[in-house]
């Protein structure tokens, strides 16, 4: 039998969270309505992750908002004796960062109650051994006392999660020998299924062809392994692994980083990250030899140099399925089962369903990938979560047309749509792409496509030519519309083209059409604007040089940055820096404090630059048309 403590309803009022806090215990009816949608982000921003070890609880819930306050401090959850948490739908969605049910648990919680979860949150707190439910009875039985059984808890989780939580997470589960791969079921497949049936060890694991890890997380990975394993632990294949050092490239000119003093934290991050790299003789993709800007992001430079149709990839990030664009299963993952793949080479696994996004059609001019997945996130069925915990397969003739960079934009955003991972088969610009970008004659292979008759869990289908320029408002990537649809626009303050979303070639091609348009007019960025228009990886620098665009970006008044994730994750220049402050921004995500206390628009890279010189938000259509 298990007890448990106090318990803490995520109220949207944040006076009825903070009563608790003090010491009040509600009832349910009392709490009134819970908050949906909470993101990792706000679980631990990111002045949390900083910290990889216990220093997390202290941080646990601080970017929590409601009713556009943040309630909860630091240490409140460990002062209040909090243990369980209570709260609405899509319980940790957005990054995958592991740092989330960590510091729960760093804080004193052992059970998070939520009328759903997010997939990557959720198989995280399970491989923590942080116990979740979906039983929103369990509330009243709690209240009044009741023990209740682990089998209880664990009643309607599937076989290997359930086994996981009882063993006290995966390392304590381990692998264990390797059982023959299960025989495949007959009949039609989806690209998806083969895949994975190909890459099957003993049910519930997958063989990982590529798995890397970034700095947020190496420090992490490495106190588990020594814990689990001591000093002397050995790594499985390390000529697979590849590491990053991504997320704080620009740490120096992040104005968080900087106002809180965090510089130093750092400092220890990279410290723990290179020590790891060296320590295995592991393949590093550093900082710039003057320390301005990164080699590239994580997953960009993965599509750019290493992901082949077919293959298996693990990350420990969200937007790991951008590599889906060529063909292969990527998805993301936490530390711990990171960690577990780095002793094992294998990865915890379920298959999930698969939707179809057949998008008909074309895109008519103006309207790009990121204008179709924003159409994609604003769709009543995704919304109410159609797409969690689903692989999206993209498709149709629309998605055909599509050079490889848009099509990494739909797989990159499977993590917004709250999906597994992105896939589009691989075709004749699978092979010229990589033919083009890395010098490898690549055959796609006759299995290398979804079968006639696959089952799918769905298919939505899209009319490309219906589509226009989109916008998402500020607080979450689904309140998308169509920009013409808005009737006040916002002045803004900063315009931001970047991110592993939006700093491939293509976006760059889309930036330049429209400042090089400008340019010609003797149009240039506002004094009340700046513009900020970041690399995602040093071959798209190369590219745009190589091009002659720079003079161009330069001649209206960007400034360019190297490449790091940077003001996505509230890491480096273009991050706003007050409240009122508004940004229009190229990135994936603007969940509240993504990228600093102000509001963010999302848009496609063509309105951002648009924008940028309007002053306001401004599809490149309107631009022209006021010019």
């Amino acid at each position: 039998m298990t007890s448990f403590g106090r318990i803490l309803f995520l109220s949207r009022d944040p006076a009825r969270v903070r009563e608790q806090l003090t010491g009040r215990v509600l009832a349910r009816e009392q709490a009134g309505a819970l908050r949906d949608e909470i993101s990792t982000d706000e679980i631990t921003p990111l002045p949390a992750l900083v910290h990889f070890d216990a220093a997390l609880g202290r941080h646990a819930h601080t970017g929590f908002s409601a009713g556009g306050e943040l309630p909860i401090g630091r240490d409140a959850l460990q002062r209040a004796g909090i243990e369980v948490l209570v709260a609405g739908s899509r319980y940790g969605k957005g990054s995958s960062r592991e740092h989330s049910p960590l510091a729960e648990l760093s804080a004193g919680v052992r059970l998070v109650i939520a009328e759903s979860f997010e997939r990557i949150y959720r198989q995280n707190a399970d491989n923590l051994g942080l116990l979740t439910s979906t039983d929103l009875s369990l509330v009243e039985r709690l209240q009044r006392g009741d023990a209740i059984t682990l089998d209880g808890l664990l009643a309607g989780r599937e076989s290997q999660a359930a086994a996981i939580l009882r063993a006290g997470g995966l390392l304590a589960y381990g692998l264990g020998p390797h059982a023959e791969a299960p025989s495949p079921p007959p009949g039609p497949k989806t690209l998806f299924q083969k895949i994975v049936e190909r890459h099957a060890l003993k049910p519930g694991f997958v063989h990982a062809d590529r798995r890397f890890i970034h700095e947020i997380y190496t420090g992490m990975c490495a106190q588990l392994l020594q814990r689990r394993f001591g000093p002397d632990v050995r790594l499985h294949d390390p000529g697979s692994i590849v590491c990053f050092e991504d997320h704080h490239a620009y740490v120096a000119r992040s104005p968080v980083h900087l106002a809180r003093g965090l510089v130093g934290s750092v400092q220890r991050l990279a410290d723990a990250h290179r020590d790891f790299v060296a320590r295995h003789d592991l393949v590093d993709h550093g900082l710039q030899p003057d320390g301005e800007g990164a080699q590239g992001i994580s997953h960009a430079l993965m599509a750019e140099r290493y992901a082949l149709p077919g293959e298996l990839i693990v990350g420990t990030d969200s937007h790991t399925p951008h590599s889906g664009a060529l063909g292969c299963v990527a998805f993301g993952v936490g530390t711990t089962e990171m960690a577990n793949a780095f002793m094992t080479g294998a990865v915890r696994f379920a298959m999930p369903e698969v939707l179809r996004i057949e998008v008909d059609g074309r895109l008519p001019p103006g309207a790009s990938a990121k204008d179709l997945v924003l159409h994609l996130l604003a769709l009543p069925a995704i919304r109410a979560g159609a797409g969690v915990g689903r692989v999206f397969e993209f498709g149709g003739a629309a998605v055909r047309a599509m050079n490889i960079d848009e099509r990494a934009t739909l797989t990159n955003m499977t993590a917004e749509l709250g999906g597994f991972t992105g896939i589009v088969e691989p075709d004749e610009a699978t092979a010229r792409f990589l033919r083009e970008r890395r010098g490898v004659d690549f055959q796609i292979e006759p299995w290398m496509h979804s079968d006639s008759g696959a089952c799918y869990a769905d298919v939505i289908r899209i009319d490309a030519g219906a589509l226009s320029p989109m916008v998402a408002r500020p607080g979450d990537p689904g309140l998308g519309l169509p920009l013409a649809q808005l009737r006040d626009r916002p002045r803004i303050h900063i315009a931001y083209g970047g991110s592993c979303t939006a700093g491939k070639r293509e976006d760059f091609e889309q930036y330049h059409a429209v400042l090089a348009w400008a340019a010609q007019r003797g149009l240039r960025v506002p004094p009340h604007v700046t513009l900020y228009l970041q690399f995602g990886t040093e071959d798209v620098h190369a590219h745009c040089s190589r091009q002659g665009w720079i003079d161009t970006f330069s001649a209206v008044g960007a400034q360019l940055l190297q490449p790091a994730c940077g003001a996505c994750a509230n890491c480096g220049p273009g991050a706003s820096t007050a409240a009122e402050q508004v940004t229009v921004s190229a990135i994936n995500r603007n969940f509240p404090g993504r990228s600093g206390p102000g509001q963010v628009w999302l848009a496609s890279p063509a309105t951002v630059a648009a924008s940028a010189i309007a002053g306001e938000l401004l599809s490149f259509a309107e631009l022209r048309a006021r010019y």
